[in-house]
């Protein structure tokens, strides 16, 4: 039997590309929209690509708020990619200070714009990149990234990064000219990805396929 998957449209959401690739892993696929819809999902996926005031007002404007952090509290599986983990955040920095969703305690901030050798980094992180034990191979056991290798390349497109209150949060980060951010937060049921699963190849499919049998 297949995975139903509920995937929130906001507005803001590259909903096409995820959604092709939810159902190349064998998901039923639902869009949503509406706060009730959000509270019968089984499993919840937030996408997102753009700023992260515009994802908040989005998900204020269609009354998704208060479902979202419902949901997240319900003990069934969400998962947030890109701009979608970062609004689970609790504070944004992007273009002043502006609430999140609050689901993980933590903030979004700008990736530097110096390393800490003094060197000017590019803004946006555009590329490949590999993903590293944030602490340890354990971490991994069990989540969205059981089925992936530490050196596993994947896609990231983002000039901001989440920094969660609770560094354990975290299970793994990618070095950018050598400046160290997270790649993947996982808390029980909450799941969130940085970089872009539908534009990562083998690698993507697998931390899906993995989400969809958690």
């Amino acid at each position: 039997m297949s995975i139903e998957i509920s995937l929130v449209d906001y507005g803001l959401g590259n909903l096409l590309s995820v959604r092709r690739m939810l159902e190349y892993c064998g998901a039923r696929v639902c869009v949503v929209c509406r706060p009730e819809e959000v509270m019968a999902a089984e499993r919840l996926v937030l996408p997102g690509v753009g700023a992260f005031a515009a994802g908040m007002r989005g998900l204020a404007q269609r009354g998704m708020v208060d479902a979202v952090r419902e949901f997240s509290r319900s003990g069934r599986h969400l998962l947030g990619i890109c701009l979608g983990m970062q609004l689970l955040m609790g504070v944004g920095e992007e273009n002043g200070t502006h609430d999140g969703l609050a689901v993980l305690p933590g903030r979004v901030t700008a990736i530097p714009s110096v390393n800490p050798e003094g060197n000017c980094v590019k803004i946006p992180h555009i590329g490949w990149n590999a993903l590293e034990y944030a602490r340890d191979e354990a971490a991994w056991r069990g989540g969205i990234l059981q089925n992936v290798r530490c050196g596993d390349f994947v896609y990231f497109v983002h000039s901001f990064h989440v920094v969660p209150d609770d560094g354990e949060k975290c299970v793994a980060t990618v070095h950018y000219e050598n400046i160290k951010l997270a790649a993947v937060v996982e808390s029980d049921n909450i799941h969130g990805c940085q970089f872009h699963p539908e534009k990562s190849g083998p690698i993507g499919l697998r931390i899906i396929d993995a989400f969809l049998k958690l």
